[in-house]
């Protein structure tokens, strides 16, 4: 007797994703906001330690080795710290917009970026769109990118941190909602994390059978915990290393757990 009247909810659950929740929810986690799924290619990566900083800047730590530390990725804030250092067989990868491939956005900023997200929102839905953005309090915004050399894999890593830490779980649960609702396919599990989930980019059916198999692949992977809604984007040549990629968002998290500890 449900199965009737399962398939209209679902669509009225489109309508609103895409009406409002969807442009607030897919902002958050797509860097620059929006979802276009732009593609980045190794080859045009930034290989150098970044050297971008928005907002201001503590002095940083001291270490026993700065130049080292810095070459692993910058560390002079908390949320920077937050971030995973570049790991073991990964350069620096490109620039994601306004954060450079090792940056962040203080509070205002990275609100008002996300509002930008909703410009071409009737006013209404605007409205809507931005006091959903409001709600999620951000405090931050900090990103990291990486380049798999040897694969071909650019991978990108967004940490946002938010005052009311209830809606750092909505925020993974909506962005779920999301992408099981319109049909992302399943990615690979992240070992041992109940609070982690990744999904493909669905293949452009419009593309021939030429272009769709020279087309990059792409793959999204959300995650929280206590501090911080986690967001990592990668995209490479076909097939690429998808395990290795859920690998990444493992250590993104307990690096989060234990942020004193490179790994």
């Amino acid at each position: 007797m449900t199965e009737p009247v399962a398939e209209p909810v679902k669509r009225g659950a489109r309508r609103v994703l895409l009406g409002v929740v969807l442009p607030s929810v897919l902002v958050l986690g797509l860097i620059g906001g929006g979802a276009a799924y732009t593609a980045v290619t190794v080859g045009s990566a930034d290989r150098t330690a970044p050297t971008e900083v928005w907002g201001p800047t503590p002095e940083p730590a001291r270490s026993e080795d700065p130049a080292a530390a810095l070459a692993r990725g910058k560390a002079g804030t908390p949320l920077s710290k937050l971030l995973l250092p570049l790991p073991d067989g990964y350069a620096f990868g490109p620039d994601e917009e306004l954060y450079g491939n090792d940056g962040e956005l203080g509070a205002a900023a990275a609100t008002a970026l996300m509002k930008q997200a909703g410009e071409g929102l009737s006013g209404k839905k605007r409205r809507a769109f931005e006091k959903e953005v409001d709600k999620l309090g951000l405090q931050g915004i900090g990103v990291r990118s990486f380049a798999d050399l040897n694969n071909d894999v650019v991978v990108t890593v967004e940490l946002a941190r938010m005052k009311d830490k209830k809606q750092i779980k909505n925020t993974y649960r909506l962005r779920k909602e999301v992408m099981d609702i319109l049909e992302f396919p399943k990615g690979p599990k992240v070992k041992d994390r109940r609070n982690a989930v990744c999904y493909l980019a669905p293949e452009n059916d419009s593309l021939d059978k030429k272009k769709r198999a020279a087309a990059l692949e792409e793959l999204f992977c959300f995650a929280y915990d206590s501090e911080v809604f986690v967001s990592v984007k990668a995209a490479g040549a076909k097939p690429f290393d998808r395990a290795s990629v859920a690998d990444l968002v493992k250590k993104q998290l307990e690096h989060i757990e234990s942020p004193g500890e490179y790994v």
